[in-house]
């Protein structure tokens, strides 16, 4: 199976994928510039039982599959501290996870823990 099949296989066994934007803020300051990337995640909400350590009740687990990314060419990798847009909030990523979803070693998707924003 070559990656791209994998990668297509992911992507139905993950099911439905929403509209989201990646933000990244470039330079310091209230008014500093930003640049966005469309893509799609699955989102997730964390169960309670995983609501430790660093994982806080209202955090999400987003997945975005790499090959998305590299399409709209993002500069990856993805990190703490950029930004996802959905529904009008802006979200913080609080981790950008690029272990968890590897196949033969290869990262497929990022998993990514978000928090905040207001409507």
């Amino acid at each position: 199976m070559n990656f791209d099949q994998v990668d297509a296989a992911y992507r139905r066994a993950l099911g439905r994928f929403d509209a989201i934007n990646i933000r990244r803020y470039s330079g310091a300051g209230p008014h500093r510039p930003f640049f966005d990337w469309d893509c799609h995640a699955r989102i997730v909400d964390y169960d309670p039982a995983a609501i430790v350590g660093s994982v806080k009740q209202g955090d999400q687990r987003l997945i975005v599959m790499v090959s998305d990314l590299i399409a709209v060419q993002f500069p990856l990798p993805v990190v703490q501290g950029d930004k996802v847009v959905f529904a009008g909030r802006e979200l913080n990523i609080e981790k950008a996870d690029g272990n968890t979803r590897r196949v033969q070693g290869r990262l497929v998707a990022y998993e990514l823990q978000v928090r905040g924003g207001g409507p």
